[in-house]
């Protein structure tokens, strides 16, 4: 009976050997789904996404479901701090994608659409979700 604890710890310490940890390169992409039209949600999102490309890290922020309500000009008011934000981020490199799905649904027109702002298609969605070593969150 005193060998088995001894026995289950080599074991476990064996098991964790082989397992390697999940850690972010200093480059390593960063994809963000935005799912959600709550201001404080999207302000989170779109403010981390922004802090990690300045620490180098490539970002794209997938608007999608109510997240598309974010990046319509027909909702400025309710979304101006955030969609200035974007403005500066598509500034500095990040790609910001809307759902065409979603857009639809939602009743977003290609007018109102922020500047820089894509509408997604497989051959530009995928490789930004799929690039190596991508990260992804979702808010």
């Amino acid at each position: 009976m005193k060998r088995i604890p001894p026995l289950l710890l080599f074991l476990a310490l064996c098991v964790g050997a082989m397992v390697s940890p999940a850690v972010a390169g200093d480059t390593d992409p960063l994809f963000i789904s935005l799912t959600s039209d709550d201001s404080h949600r999207a302000r989170m999102a779109i403010s981390f996404g922004g802090n990690q490309l300045k620490r180098g890290h490539p970002l794209t922020i997938f608007l999608n479901d109510r997240g598309v309500l974010v990046g319509s000009k027909a909702n400025s008011s309710k979304f101006e701090s955030q969609q200035k934000a974007m403005a500066e981020l598509i500034s500095q490199g990040a790609t910001i994608l809307m759902c065409p799905m979603c857009k639809k649904h939602y009743g977003v027109k290609d007018a109102d659409l922020l500047p820089g702002l894509q509408v997604g298609k497989p051959d530009i969605t995928g490789p930004a979700l799929f690039r190596d070593n991508t990260k992804t969150l979702t808010w």
